[in-house]
Formats: structure tokens, sequence, C-alpha cells
């Protein structure tokens, strides 16, 4: 029987082949330029997002929630609350197991930004149909600003197994022409 303090008998060890090192040399190489793109990557890639991140207690969120949907609150869609908010302000979105609240009214080419945290378990943004996913962590307030491009009735789905009701985590987000704006100058 082999134990792993008596070396195994017979020609169990060879020096790697000439190609083997080849390619082990080539992969060492190609992850150093990837180790060096990384912040470029991140400064000039355009693919992370570069917004605001803080931490923050859950229940210092939960009270900016709170008190975002108590100044802002329009109505109600199947139990959560609807928020129409001021353009241009702070917007705020918490996840919770197993809700996304509150239901956001935002108007199309107005730049908010968007506030998002967990108070219990990490959770996944993803914003349907548009490719958006960001990762929600607890203790972190990550403010992304946004500028819907599109109207519509938008989904948040919980992209990141959290329990059991996973399944059942959607939110709602609804964007809408931003109302025309009156004439400058008056009439001529």
């Amino acid at each position: 029987m082999h134990t792993g303090l008596e070396a195994p008998t017979g020609k169990w060890w060879v020096p790697a082949h000439k190609s083997e090192k080849m390619w082990v040399t080539i992969a060492f190489i190609w992850c150093m330029v990837l180790f060096i793109m990384m912040p470029l990557w991140h400064w000039k890639g355009g693919q992370n997002p570069s917004g605001i991140r803080r931490r923050v207690t859950p229940e210092a969120f939960q009270k900016r929630v709170s008190e975002f949907t108590a100044a802002y609150q329009v109505g109600y869609d199947r139990g959560f609350p609807v928020v129409e908010p001021p353009p241009g302000s702070d917007i705020y979105l918490l996840a919770r197991s197993f809700t996304w609240t509150p239901v956001l009214k935002l108007k199309k080419g107005v730049e908010y930004t968007l506030h998002l945290s967990s108070v219990d378990v990490n959770h996944g943004f993803s914003l349907y149909p548009i490719n958006v996913n960001f990762q929600v962590v607890p203790g972190y307030d990550y403010g992304l600003r946004v500028t819907p491009n599109a109207t519509g009735d938008f989904r948040i789905i919980c992209n990141e197994f959290c329990g059991i009701g996973h399944h059942l985590m959607v939110g709602r987000v609804i964007v809408e022409d931003a109302e025309p704006t009156a004439p400058t100058g008056g009439a001529r």
C-alpha cells in the first residue's frame, strides 16, 4: 500500500518535455499580460461600473429607502410602493429576500443616481431585457449614474441565488417619456 510518506517505486518522475515547458511559459507570459491589462480595463474599458461605493449598515440604508419612499410615493403596485422621484435625484432600491423595493417610475433621458444595497444576503441586480448586471452586497451602498434611454416596463431579476424564494424575487422599473418642456423665449 502506498502512503504519502514513502516515495512510490519505479519511474514516477520525468522532467517536463520541451513542448510542455514552452506551453507553460506561453501561459505564464499571457497571464502577466492580462495582469498588466487589468488597470487599463478598469479605467478605460467602460465595462466596469465606476460609481460611488460606500460602506453602510443595513439599518441606515433601509432608513434612507423608507425616507425616499415616503417622500416620493405615488401609489402601490401589488402591495409594493411606487415612487416617482424628481429628475436628477438620488434614487434608492433595496434588495431583501425575496423582494426589490420600491417600484421605480423614472423619466426617459434624465440622469439619476441609483443607490443599491441589500439588508440580508448577496443578491444580483439584472435589468431585463437590458443586459445590466450588478452584484448587490449587504453593507455597501453602490451608487450608479443611470440615464434611461428607452421607455417601457422593465423587470429586475435577482441573478444570484439567495434562498428558497429566489425565483420569486422580481422588481419593476417603469420608464416614461419626459414631459415636454415649455418653449423658452416666448412668441415672436
